[in-house]
């Protein structure tokens, strides 16, 4: 590492391609002439004057004031005998003389809140062992692989029985072993940059380099990645370049006047939240974002980022009062900066890393999300399916014996589900704030709570795209989400709750081991409908398939609590079927309808099908079948084969 900035790293810096800023601001240990030290480098152009203050010089300024080494604003000075661990700040004199105090926006870690220092620390000399994982990330595609999320809030997944906190190192063992035996691919980490207040949960943070002391130390994080991938589960983190908080000692004003955000207090200001808006027409804030986006995988080897509040990105006046609201250069709401960001931001990270996951979370109806900048879309490969979420949700809220009447809530996220790569959240937004938990918004019952929650968790299995469940949607956490208390574990000392975790398990394992489920998610291919008309009876069913044609499954899902004993689906193949997966098992606390032994087809055209099948439909359940043995007709040949070639 260059002791100094090389002009070649300023002048990108400053361009907006320094793609690794990191390595040149900041702090980083150092030694000068046999002496160890720090180099100390800020980006401050609107400062009088720069200087570092910490324990090392009793927080006076004057012992260390930083050299002004670019025309565009960048300090730097080298400090002699600090160490690792070491706290301090920039202390900056305005073009008006005041003095501020701000955290430094590249520090690698930070005093443990309420404190709001940065810490020195070397990312160096930890030794990884997740090869594998890495070799075997290359040679799959994850379009064809599968996935299935789990969303974790890391300080209220578990917490220690005197309130503290689960360490990242303890971590690596609760969490990474509780989500291997629940059969997830991935687990889903809420932002974890440095952020002052509990309750924004990390999306409004003022460390972006830094990840958060609350749990450990930034190796610590490492270790607890290191053994995710060593268990082969992947690592998503909530990533937030939409905006910032407005604390002191963070991003704003950084060096008395607007720099990180829009010069512009219209422009700047994200009313809905209380935040600024990163200024997407400055170079050096780009350079520190899409430096940010490579150094949690850089660093810290994260396997993709899923990226917040997208929409909020993609337009002006994105939750601004209507007197507030701009227009662009071309007399549209769209922020045209923010989207060459984007499109720049997902060119660069899939040159890095071809392999990273970048999943957008967006609300808006922007066309080609997850096509390639190439191809005029903004460059992302994955997309939360918001609508499908939002539909569904309103479904189930419904009283089954009303459902009838929205039943295209069911069918339409359908119409457009591969229009884009889509991942199917149920995620933290949903289950917080009074929204009342996934069980919770189920009605009916106490039995129909459960069994309604079995087939949204079953429909949503079957339904083409990749999957994601928030903690605590998996045992049927009754309360809504406590985001400052830990999930109500004690629950699983309830029957109906132990079997709904046991059916969440099976469920997910189910979904490893049948590649129908997601071998075609993204393709037309890979999904028939065999009825998606019978909302009288709210029943809906339809084929997945794989790329072996003998491989498929037949997935029957009732929304209402109504037992039909002898339902007849229509079926492509002769032969034989068995009952793949039924909610309804007593020992996932459903009532036992079952349909046992082998199953064989008559030869009675049914939904436009050849052949079909008596089942039974237990209520509110998810039922799955497999053909064990079929029969295909024959294709023509002689005459008749060759004019059809013809």
């Amino acid at each position: 590492m260059s002791l100094i900035p090389v002009p070649e790293d300023l002048y990108l810096f400053h361009e907006g391609n320094l793609f690794q800023s990191y390595r040149m601001l900041g702090a980083h240990v150092a030694e000068v002439d046999g002496i160890s030290g720090v180099r100390f480098t800020v980006w401050a152009p609107h400062a009088r004057e720069v200087r570092v203050v910490g324990d090392f010089n009793c927080w006076d300024g004057t012992e260390h004031p930083m050299q002004r080494i670019s025309t565009w604003g960048v300090w730097s000075v080298f400090v002699p005998e600090v160490g690792e661990g070491e706290f301090y700040k920039y202390e900056i004199v305005t073009q008006t003389g005041t003095l501020v105090y701000k955290a430094d926006p590249y520090a690698y870690w930070s005093e443990l809140k309420p404190g709001t220092a940065s810490r020195v620390y070397s990312l160096e000399g930890y030794e990884w062992a997740d090869q594998a994982w890495q070799e075997q990330k290359q040679q799959r595609s994850i379009y064809h692989s599968p996935m299935n999320i789990y969303e974790v809030h890391m300080g209220t997944w578990k917490k220690k029985p005197d309130g503290s906190y689960y360490t990242y190192r303890e971590l690596a063992d609760e969490l990474v072993a509780y989500v291997k035996d629940m059969g997830y691919t991935h687990i889903e980490l809420l932002p974890l940059a440095e952020h002052p207040y509990d309750r924004s949960w990390g999306y409004q943070a003022t460390g972006y380099y830094s990840v958060t002391s609350r749990f450990g130390a930034p190796k610590d994080f490492m270790y607890f990645v290191d053994r995710c991938h060593q268990e082969g589960i992947g690592v998503i983190m909530d990533w937030v370049p939409g905006h910032f908080v407005k604390d002191e000692h963070g991003l704003r004003e950084f060096d008395g006047k607007p720099l990180y955000e829009y010069d512009d207090p219209v422009m700047a200001e994200k009313p809905e939240w209380g935040t600024l808006t990163f200024d997407f027409t400055k170079p050096e804030v780009v350079s520190f974002l899409i430096s940010n986006a490579l150094f949690w995988m850089d660093v810290y080897h994260i396997d993709g980022l899923r990226v917040d509040a997208v929409a909020s990105l993609l337009y002006l006046n994105f939750g601004k009062p209507k007197e507030q609201w701009i227009k662009n250069a071309n007399g549209g709401d769209e922020n045209l900066e923010a989207i060459e960001f984007l499109k720049k931001l997902n060119h660069t990270v899939f040159g890095y890393y071809p392999d990273a996951l970048m999943m957008a979370e967006d609300s808006s109806a922007w066309p080609l999300v997850t096509a390639p900048v190439h191809s005029g879309g903004l460059g992302f490969n994955y997309k939360w399916n918001m609508g499908w979420m939002n539909d569904m949700l309103k479904y189930m809220a419904i009283d089954p014996y009303f459902r009838r009447g929205s039943h295209n809530l069911l069918t339409f996220s359908f119409m457009y589900t591969y229009s884009e790569n889509y991942v199917l959240p149920l995620s933290h937004d949903e289950v917080v704030h009074g929204k009342k938990s996934l069980l919770n918004k189920m009605p009916g019952d106490y039995w129909q709570k459960f069994a309604g929650l079995r087939v949204l968790l079953g429909y949503m299995m079957g339904h083409p795209g990749k999957k994601l469940l928030f903690m605590g949607g998996e045992f049927g956490q009754y309360d809504e989400w406590k985001d400052l208390e830990d999930l109500d574990w004690e629950m699983l000392g309830y029957d109906s709750h132990r079997s709904l975790k046991q059916y969440s398990r099976d469920l997910n394992h189910l979904y490893l081991q049948e590649p129908a489920l997601w071998e075609l998610d993204h393709q037309p291919e890979g999904f028939t409908w065999i009825d998606p008309h019978d909302q009288k009876q709210s029943i809906t069913t339809f084929m997945r398939k794989s790329n072996n044609p003998d491989d498929f499954l037949i997935i029957v899902n009732n929304f209402t609590p109504v037992y039909h004993p002898k339902y007849r689906i229509g079926v492509p193949f002769a032969g034989e079927y068995v009952e793949r997966f039924n909610s309804d098992a007593g020992v996932y606390g459903g009532s036992g309808k079952l349909n046992p032994g082998k199953l064989k087809t008559e030869k009675v055209s049914w939904h436009y099908q050849p052949f079909s099948l008596h089942i039974a439909v237990p209520p509110l359940s998810t039922v799955i079948f497999k053909p064990i043995s079929i029969s295909k007709p024959i294709a023509k040949r002689g005459k008749e084969r060759g004019k059809a070639d013809a």
